[in-house]
């Protein structure tokens, strides 16, 4: 006597799981240009990996006790690989009434996939296509409900300090899911096909009186470039992807564990002669700001985060001798290198990740100062600018700046950290102070200036004797800054990024301070 009969009921689950919502319900996705969700568990993960638990979660229907029907929640977890390597992978099923899939709980119940990632010290991967709550689920229950979620959404909170959290917008999502795309290290939308927004159109309407589209209220084109609640575009599903694997591949599995060193052929002591020139002698031209970061990291490592919001400072990861880094630079064709409050929040952004996952920070600088005028102002610049403040000198990760041009104020001092493990290098391109002189002696010389027979003559004689204090050789007789060839960039991080393995390895584990999305 076997269980024979047992094991077709089981296969049989299995089966109308991986129906999904009916063939209507797929049509319809099919419909809207996206895959299924387990075309989509298969896109992202490495062939035959996945592993789903919970699989058998729904609804039946039974006549005299036979199953005729069954209906999967909206949700599909497991664990699978990605390049090689294990994630828990979580994706909402949007053929299934929107992705809310109904209310399922209770005694007995299974470990939910952010517990099992914060358990098992894996990497969290959210693949967002849902509608969040659903007023029908008042009518299965007999009633209403308190909003008191924070019993499970409590671990994605922890897992923020705990292992690598990426989130993918894959249609349009609402309530809780679209709180959860900037729930994690790293989001990304896919172009035209991606929304997100507390409440949909049809809530909009009741609470404000006025029509929009999905697209108007929540497309890319407000959360990538303006919001900055998503980092990162894609072109396609599969894009979305490859972005996301790129992304994992420079960080650890956990905070326990020490980022991958990856592979490089890319020599050391490699000096770009490009360099020395990079910075322009005429203060009234820009550099190429990205030309710079990729002169001196290893080659194709530079993976940009956010490249369509808070244009002013780039940021990303890149590898020094196949060291994973975080990496930043100013980019003077935006707001002339200023940090308004966007660039500012992604900038703290990317400390908050390396300290997290203890990867060196390497800081590339030509900062004129935090943005001013009306709009800084009606925007916090100050509120951002003490936020700042606080995010680095609470850092700990090893960080070495490297001072291209200019460098002032307190923008400026946010590039330095008096503790830890922190190495500056100047290029003889660089200057700096409390501001710029232009401006300052305006200010400071304002008396004096406007008594002069020639008030334009004063101030110009003024600058000209200030401007000849502001070679960087001078300081460095006086303080000891270390001025080197811009040449020597590469080398001295690779060296600086070596030594920084060593402080990495006393660091490992939860950070002291805990993650903020």
């Amino acid at each position: 006597m076997s269980w024979e009969e047992e094991v077709r009921e089981l296969e049989t689950r299995r089966a109308m799981a991986a129906e999904m919502g009916g063939p209507e319900g797929i049509a319809r996705q099919r419909k809207r240009g996206k895959l299924t969700v387990r075309e989509r568990i298969a896109a992202i993960s490495d062939p035959d990996s996945f592993r789903e638990f919970m699989g058998l979660t729904g609804t039946g229907e039974y006549d005299n006790g036979k199953l005729t029907r069954f209906t999967p929640r909206g949700l599909v977890e497991g664990i699978a690989k990605l390049d090689g390597r294990k994630v828990i992978l979580t994706a909402g099923d949007f053929t299934v009434r929107g992705g809310s899939g109904g209310i399922h709980g209770g005694m007995g119940l299974e470990m939910r996939g952010s517990q099992r990632s914060l358990e098992w010290r894996l990497p969290y991967i959210r693949l967002l296509d849902a509608a969040g709550g659903s007023v029908r689920s008042f009518e299965e229950m007999g009633r209403t409900y308190l909003p008191d979620g924070h019993a499970w959404v409590q671990y994605e909170v922890q897992l923020l300090s705990a292992v690598p959290v990426v989130s993918a917008v894959l249609g349009s999502v609402a309530g809780l899911p679209a709180v959860q795309a900037p729930m994690s290290h790293f989001s990304i939308m896919v172009e035209g096909m991606s929304q997100i927004f507390p409440g949909g159109p049809p809530v909009v309407k009741a609470a404000l009186g006025y029509d929009i589209t999905k697209e108007e209220l929540g497309g890319d084109h407000i959360h990538v470039r303006e919001s900055g609640c998503v980092d990162n575009l894609a072109k396609s599903e599969a894009d979305a992807y490859e972005q996301i694997r790129a992304f994992l591949s420079y960080l650890p599995s956990n905070v326990h564990e020490a980022a991958p060193r990856g592979a490089t052929d890319d020599p050391i002591d490699r000096c770009e002669d490009s360099l020395l020139s990079a910075i322009p002698k005429d203060r009234r031209k820009t550099f190429n700001a990205r030309r710079i970061l990729r002169d001196i990291v290893d080659q194709d490592s530079f993976f940009e985060i956010a490249p369509l919001y808070g244009r002013a400072r780039i940021t990303g990861l890149a590898r020094l001798n196949g060291y994973p880094v975080g990496i930043m630079i100013n980019n003077p064709r935006f707001n002339g290198s200023s940090t308004d409050v966007a660039a500012g929040s992604k900038a703290m952004r990317l400390m908050q990740l390396c300290d997290t996952f203890h990867i060196p920070l390497i800081s590339l600088v030509d900062e004129p100062g935090f943005m001013v005028g009306l709009e800084a102002e009606k925007q916090g610049i100050e509120r951002a600018g003490a936020r700042m403040i606080s995010t680095v000198c609470n850092s700990r990760m090893p960080w070495a700046s490297i001072i291209l041009g200019r460098v002032y104020g307190v923008a400026g001092q946010c590039h330095h950290r008096p503790t830890g493990m922190f190495r500056r290098y100047c290029w003889p391109s660089s200057n700096w102070g409390s501001m710029h002189i232009s401006g300052g002696a305006s200010a400071a010389y304002r008396s004096e200036i406007e008594a002069a027979d020639d008030p334009e003559a004063k101030r110009e004689e003024i600058e000209a004797r200030l401007q000849a204090l502001a070679s960087p050789f001078l300081t460095a007789e006086f303080t000891g800054q270390d001025i080197i060839d811009p040449r020597e960039t590469r080398p001295l991080l690779c060296e600086f990024v070596e030594d920084a393995q060593r402080i990495l390895t006393s660091q490992l584990g939860t950070p002291h301070i805990p993650y903020l999305p």
